[in-house]
């Protein structure tokens, strides 16, 4: 038998007979690496630990701890959930179960409900499927016998899956002991690799996440290569459960919702501060980086939806009227309306790039099954923004954008930032130049920046290819929130046009950009975030003023004119309960700073300072607390 090469990340090559897997190379280099093994990439295309390597070639290990082997884990583990509820109840019927962040799950046709009990008897299923250390085998199948015997195994979702795939083409399958699954794969070479895992709860879903069609059962779960990342995992989702920004924004009076307005959020005072200070900070942000604000109608006739090609592309998610004889829409997104603005007036080269900004209401009819408090709703404001300007200008905006991003996220503490480059989809309109040109930008323009990115290669909007941001909060989850967005389209659709230097027509390439995003997303996103102790420029009450007895009533009003006058948002505990239940009230509605004041502050014309997660920190004079307070707020000091 022939041997050959195998050259390794580092460079380092090494010679295999012809034939052997890539566990086998695992193996060869140490125990540590075959047992840490979910899957491997061979010339770049990830694969099964037991596919045989004949010919020379780049092969990397895939091990638990990395991104990719942890999605091998979370997808071989849904498997292995699918398999136990079917040896558990043989009368459900499997559908899907895909790996989605840090977690899986699977969807089941059955006629009961999953109980708290089931999930303990199926979780304990699985481990014993899992010791049992079932090989774990990859099968080809043409697209007529798959059919046949997913037809006879009587799983008509799988059938349902096969019947929507080309007649000629190869189905990949999966078998574990008596379980067989369709999947691209990979998945690790046996059930004995799957160790440490929790089911986590269950729920209803529609198949397709249609509401039209049947409700299903959905188990949600979740793997890790080591029992210290499940735990850290499981000790996150009860800090998740106590920074829930719907529990949060009950806790502390920031929002709720009506069932007469659905998935529309009533902000109250408190909240409304939170709201506009988030706004005022774009607001602020705008003048220094010279956007130009404008306000755009919340109805247009469908023409306008139409012409933009967004009442093709999204229609279904549009509130629709009829006035007269006319169709109208709310709009869910401000671009087209900016494109009108722009083309009021002539423009020159010279007055370009015009940065147009709107906090415009927007109308989206998100279906039931996808509202989730602020993160999903149907009614929000973005900090939206187009810009208009000449192709040789993107990269210099990009930059800004890059800049004024950075800016953004370092004042909400979001320091873990990653990116995702999407290039030219499928079906994709206007010049494959322009494309081109447009992509190797923004691909220069992030190889010099301070960002960490990926190439998502396909995944662009059908009018220009775009730059997504991520940021992971405070428990380590992932959030997409700005997205830049480069578009040929709408100004060759709208005839946008401008003087170039040589008095010629042009036309203008359009930036679409947001940082927030939506600003109620936004909102819960950040604060779960922070857990609802909100920075004092941001608090909705920055300081409450706590008086020992009724004998300093008058003396804390004073300090609460004093600090109103200042433009401090400062509220008076005049209750007639002792300065400990005082302190623990203020605790609990997270008050950054807390001044007690006594007869003793009285005579004196101090106040006695406590800030919340530092303590006592005892008295100062009051023009001295102003101004330091004053200068945390100019700071945006978090």
């Amino acid at each position: 038998m022939n041997d050959i090469t195998i050259t390794f990340p580092d460079k380092s090559t090494r010679s295999f007979p012809a034939g052997i897997n890539s566990l086998q190379i695992a193996e060869s280099i140490g125990l540590r690496l075959a047992d840490a093994a979910v899957a491997a990439t061979i010339n770049g295309r990830f694969t099964d630990l037991t596919i045989p390597i004949h010919h020379d070639a780049k092969v990397e290990i895939v091990t638990g701890d990395s991104a990719g082997g942890h999605d091998v884990l979370l997808h071989s583990t849904a498997h292995l959930l699918a398999q136990a509820v079917k040896a558990l109840f043989p009368d459900a019927k499997v559908t899907i179960g895909p790996a989605i962040e840090n977690r899986f799950y699977y969807d089941f046709d059955i006629d009961s409900t999953f109980s708290d009990e089931d999930l303990e008897k199926i979780e304990a299923k699985m481990k014993e499927l899992a010791k049992s250390d079932f090989t774990i085998t990859r099968q080809e199948l043409k697209r007529n016998e798959a059919l046949k015997t997913f037809k006879e195994m009587g799983e008509d979702y799988k059938v349902e899956i096969i019947e929507q795939i080309n007649e000629n083409e190869t189905i990949s399958a999966y078998q574990q002991d008596d379980f067989l699954d369709l999947c691209r794969g990979p998945h690790v070479p046996s059930t004995g690799k799957i160790k440490y895992f929790k089911l986590l709860s269950t729920s209803g879903a529609y198949w397709r996440g249609d509401e039209n069609n049947k409700m299903l059962q959905r188990i949600y779960g979740t793997v890790f290569s080591s029992k210290k990342g499940l735990n850290e995992y499981l000790h996150n989702l009860e800090e998740a459960k106590k920074r829930d920004h719907r529990k949060l924004g009950k806790e502390l009076n920031l929002f709720f919702f009506h069932p007469l307005s659905p998935a529309s959020p009533f902000f109250t005072e408190r909240g409304t501060v939170v709201y506009n200070g988030l706004v005022d900070f774009m607001r602020e942000l705008y003048k220094k980086y010279d956007y130009k604000e404008v306000i755009s109608p919340q109805i247009f006739d469908m023409e306008l939806w139409k012409q933009s090609g967004h009442y093709e592309m999204f229609i279904d998610n549009m509130f629709s009227m009829e006035m007269g004889e006319r169709e109208f829409g709310l709009k869910p997104m401000n671009c087209p309306g900016h494109t009108l603005i722009y083309s009021h007036e002539l423009h020159s080269y010279r007055d370009l790039p015009i940065r147009m900004a709107d906090f415009g209401r927007l109308h989206r009819a998100e279906k039931a099954g996808v509202i989730s408090g602020l993160t999903r709703v149907r009614s929000m404001s973005q900090d939206d923004a187009h810009i208009f300007c000449m192709p040789e200008q993107i990269g210099e905006e990009i930059s800004l954008l890059f800049e004024m991003i950075q800016e953004v996220y370092k004042a909400f503490n979001f320091d873990d930032i990653t990116v995702a480059l999407s290039t030219k989809p499928a079906k994709a309109l206007g010049d494959a130049k322009l494309w081109d040109s447009a992509e190797d930008t923004l691909n220069k323009l992030l190889e010099k920046s301070d960002f960490k990115f990926t190439v998502e290669e396909g995944e662009g909007a059908f009018y220009g290819p775009k730059i997504d941001f991520h940021v992971k909060d405070a428990l380590k989850r992932d959030h997409q929130l700005a997205t830049v967005q480069l578009d040929f389209i709408l100004p060759e659709r709208f005839n946008l046009k401008y003087i170039a230097q040589d008095g010629s027509d042009k036309q203008p390439v359009m930036i679409h950009r947001a940082i927030l995003g939506s600003i109620e997303r936004f909102f819960g996103v950040y604060l779960e975030h922070c857990g609802g102790d909100f920075p004092l420029w941001l608090a909705p009450v920055q300081i409450t003023v706590l008086p020992v007895s009724d004998k300093v009533i008058e003396y804390a009003s004073n300090v609460v004119d004093e600090l109103s006058s200042s433009g401090f948002r400062v509220e008076l505990d005049g209750k007639a309960d002792k300065i400990g239940a005082k302190i623990r009230h203020a605790e609990l509605n997270k008050i950054n700073v807390m001044l007690i004041v006594g007869e003793k502050e009285a005579e004196a014309g101090t106040v006695s300072v406590r800030r919340r997660h530092q303590g006592d920190l005892g008295p100062m004079p009051l023009n001295d607390l102003i101004h330091t307070l004053q200068e945390e707020i100019k700071q945006r000091s978090s």
